[in-house]
Formats: C-alpha cells, sequence, structure tokens
C-alpha cells in the first residue's frame, strides 16, 4: 500500500511595507507599486517588525517636505534596517546616499519597474507552481484609500515652467495615459465598490496635448483623449445599484475649453466641483511665477460658470511672500477674492526650492511679512466660507458617509460625510446626528443642514441610498 505523500509547505510570502507621503498623485504610485507586489506573490505589513523590506514613497516639492521625507527614511532604517527610497526625493540620490548609507536602494518618481526590481533583489518572491496557481481576486489592486473613493490618475508629468515649482524636473514633461485604459480601470473601480472618482495629474485640463488628442475605442464608439471627453465618459459610468458615481476633477487649469465641462456638471454627470491652482491674482507676481496673468478674465467665467451651475464649488490655492509681492500685489488678491467668492481656498507661504528659478528672483519677502499676510489671506477666505456655509443652512445637500461612529451613552451614532463641494482630506466635512446602526461609508445620503461654521456643515439624514 502505498504511503500518503507528505504535504507540500508553501513558501512564505515576503512582506512589505510602505511610507507614503505627499499629494494624492503620489499616493497613487504607491498603489500601483504595491498591486505590483501583490501580484508578484508579496504580502503587505502593517509596521516595520513584520516587513522584510520597507518603501519609503518621497515628496521633494518643498524643503519642508524634503525634511519630512527624510526623517520618514531615518525612522525606518532605524526601525526596520532594510529600506527602499523612491518618489520624486529620489531624483536626489546621492544626497539621501551620503545622509543614510544604508538604504538598499533609491530610485526616482513613478519608476515602478525599478521598484519592483529593487524589491526583488532586497526580498526575492516566493516563486513556484503552487504559488503561480493562486487565482488574484477580480479587483485585486491595492488601495491606500478607504472602498469608497478612488484617486484616478490620468497623466504625468507637466509642460508649466512655473517659477516656483520643479515637478517638471522631477515627473518630466506632460505624458497622457490612453483615455481608454483610464475608463478601464475607471470601470474597475466603479464595479468594485467605488462611489467616487478623483481625477488628479499635475494638469488635468492638458490631458491628450502630448498625443494631440488621439482617438481610442471605447465601448464601441470613439473617444478623444481629452479633458472633456473624459469627463463626459466618466458620467456615463453607474454603481453596481444603478447610481451615478461622484467624478470630481482636480488640478483643473482655467483653459478656454474648461468651459465646456460645465454644462455636464448641470446635467449631473460630473460632480459639480472645480480644483484651479489659481497662486495669485495680481497680474505683476503672476508675471513673475511666470503663470497666466489674466484674473480680470478669469472672474468673468467664474461668473458664468455659475449661471450655468449654481451650486457648482470652486477650491483653489494660494501663495503669499512671493519675491517681488508688495503689500499693493497682495491686498489685490484680498479684493479679487472678494470678487471671486471661491468656495474652498488653501494657502502657504512661498518657500525658496532647490532648482526653482523663483529662488534668483529679487525682493525676497521677509518671514515675519510672508506671516502676517497669511494669517490676513486666512481671515479673508475664512470669512466668505463661513458666509457660504451659513447660506446652506435649512437646504437639503447630497452628501456622501465617510465615517460612521459608535454608539454614546445614550445609544445615538453620529457619522462623518461630505458634501458635493468636499474633496477628502483637503476641504470641509459634514457632521450628522443620530443615524441608523445600518449606514455604511460609501452610502449616499440627502441631508437637512442645521448649522455650520467656517469650514464645516452639521445636518440630519433625511434620506439614505
Amino acid at each position: 500500500m502505498a504511503s500518503t505523500p507528505s504535504p507540500i509547505t508553501l513558501p512564505r510570502a515576503p512582506k512589505v511595507g510602505m511610507v507614503s507621503l505627499g499629494c494624492p498623485k503620489a499616493l497613487v504610485d504607491s498603489e500601483r507599486i504595491l498591486t505590483r507586489l501583490r501580484a508578484d506573490g508579496y504580502a503587505m505589513s502593517a509596521d516595520y517588525a513584520g516587513a522584510d523590506v520597507v518603501l519609503v514613497n518621497t515628496c521633494g516639492f518643498l524643503d519642508s517636505a524634503k525634511e519630512e521625507s527624510l526623517a520618514a527614511i531615518g525612522e525606518a532604517i532605524a526601525e526596520n534596517g532594510r529600506v527602499i527610497v523612491t518618489g520624486c526625493l529620489g531624483n536626489e540620490a546621492e544626497a539621501i546616499r551620503a545622509r543614510f548609507p544604508a538604504v538598499l536602494a533609491v530610485t526616482g518618481a513613478h519608476q515602478y519597474e525599478a521598484v519592483v526590481e529593487a524589491v526583488h533583489e532586497a526580498a526575492p518572491p516566493s516563486m513556484g507552481p503552487y504559488v503561480d496557481l493562486i487565482p488574484q481576486a477580480d479587483a485585486g489592486d491595492v488601495k491606500l484609500t478607504p472602498r469608497h473613493y478612488s484617486y484616478l490618475k490620468i497623466s504625468e508629468g507637466c509642460n508649466h515652467t512655473c517659477a516656483f515649482c520643479i515637478i517638471p524636473s522631477l515627473r518630466g514633461k506632460l505624458a497622457s495615459r490612453r483615455i481608454d485604459a483610464v475608463l478601464r480601470e475607471a470601470e474597475k473601480l466603479v464595479a468594485a465598490g467605488t462611489r467616487e472618482l478623483l481625477v488628479i495629474s499635475q494638469d488635468t485640463s492638458a490631458y491628450g496635448v502630448d498625443v494631440r488628442h488621439e482617438e481610442r475605442m471605447w465601448q464601441g464608439r470613439s473617444v478623444r483623449t481629452h479633458m472633456t471627453d473624459l469627463a463626459r465618459e466618466l458620467g456615463q459610468l453607474r454603481t453596481p445599484g444603478g447610481e451615478t458615481p461622484w467624478v470630481r476633477l482636480h488640478y483643473v487649469y482655467p483653459y478656454p475649453h474648461v468651459d465646456a465641462v460645465i454644462p455636464l456638471m448641470a446635467q449631473g454627470l460630473v460632480t459639480p466641483y472645480l480644483d484651479i491652482p489659481f497662486q495669485h491674482a495680481s497680474p505683476s507676481v503672476l508675471r513673475a511665477m511666470k503663470r497666466p496673468a489674466n484674473e480680470a478674465k478669469v472672474l468673468e467665467r467664474l461668473k458664468a460658470w455659475r449661471e450655468i451651475c449654481p451650486d457648482i464649488a470652486i477650491r483653489s490655492s494660494f501663495v503669499v511672500g512671493f519675491p517681488g509681492e508688495t503689500e499693493a500685489d497682495f491686498q489685490y488678491l484680498l479684493d479679487w477674492l472678494d470678487e471671486a467668492q471661491l468656495d474652498r481656498v488653501g494657502a502657504f507661504r512661498f518657500e525658496p526650492v532647490a532648482g526653482a528659478a523663483a529662488n534668483a528672483l529679487p525682493d525676497p519677502v521677509p518671514e515675519a511679512v510672508k506671516e502676517e499676510r497669511y494669517a490676513r489671506i486666512m481671515e479673508k477666505t475664512e470669512s466668505i466660507s463661513a458666509a457660504k456655509l451659513a447660506a446652506k443652512i435649512g437646504r437639503t445637500v447630497r452628501v456622501i458617509i465617510d465615517e460612521v461612529g459608535e454608539p454614546d451613552e445614550d445609544g445615538d451614532i453620529g457619522a462623518t460625510a461630505r458634501s458635493e463641494a468636499d474633496a477628502p482630506e483637503i476641504d470641509g466635512a459634514v457632521y450628522l446626528r443620530d443615524v441608523s446602526a445600518d449606514l455604511q461609508p460609501g452610502d449616499f445620503a440627502d441631508v437637512l443642514i442645521e448649522d455650520a461654521d467656517a469650514h464645516d456643515l452639521y445636518g440630519v439624514i433625511t434620506a439614505a441610498s
């Protein structure tokens, strides 16, 4: 009688830890790297101790971000010792190796193959017929965001030469993804549970310029590699429950063709939200920044957009203390904000970045003046935001649920949500009282707004789906 064969012991999958810093575009890079590694048989580690190798995806945009990245590298080396560095700061490989000679490898931004190769060398994958035959899940992409929203990167790089920015030197010129590939990814994400797509790139409005807006076949029809075509097609997607997912457009430069997207918002196909990096309003500062200096035309277009889609929310960011910025320039910006009435505004103090052309400009603004101007612009934008949010009291708005809390001592449950005017992590929230225990993150709900402050809304659900 033949003996029973001994059970085959599958090799342990090597584990990878990830520290992801910087902007949503870097987060997408991290997701792609981890997706590829999991397909190669790696497992993920939630802590340093359990990882065979740690990836640190760095940010190198500002000096303060560089210091944060360097601190993260140092912590990973101290806690684990086996560290691979990637991301924007990876372009400064010599400086990283000089400070941290123990790093195993350094790669630059969006160098996915190089990162994966470095991981293979540092912690070889457990390959073999018993491992390779294990199927991957249909919706197998690794996600670092909650299940109900996903970032959709449509291009890399940028063709602008803004004086304060080094993105082109870090990520290169504009390189658009094929529109059919982008739409296929979006379709898979929505089918897997995504209810909000956040479209990101360095310049979303320029999508397809590098490929002359080439056409590709999608769902039996030809579509251009163009922002408006992309927005229109994304608006045709439906969740498994038949609802239209939110489609939120980020990093949109106000080129003329952006006007064609506003009717799609009015029709409910695209979320009525535009993230536009204006950076300043003073013509002289914009020229020094090498930015378009047509702020008056922008005000006219904002008015026209609001006539087409009254609920459109505009968010932007501004630099204060740029070299040569006078008090008159700054006051011009404050007055422009009074007219523009933007819904969400972020501001940051100018900070020299190694390699940026702005570093050579004359008349630097003293740090104390930067701080004073920063405080004034934040006070101005908070007052505008408070008035806009107060006007929503008594209205019913559509929200998406981000988090549902635990019952308090009275059994009441609260929840955190966002309206169409609120992008995750950067804008405000809608705080809900007395929600049902059945409510889940990703649910849509209609909410009666009961109160507001300078940043957030407060209300109660009237209907959920």
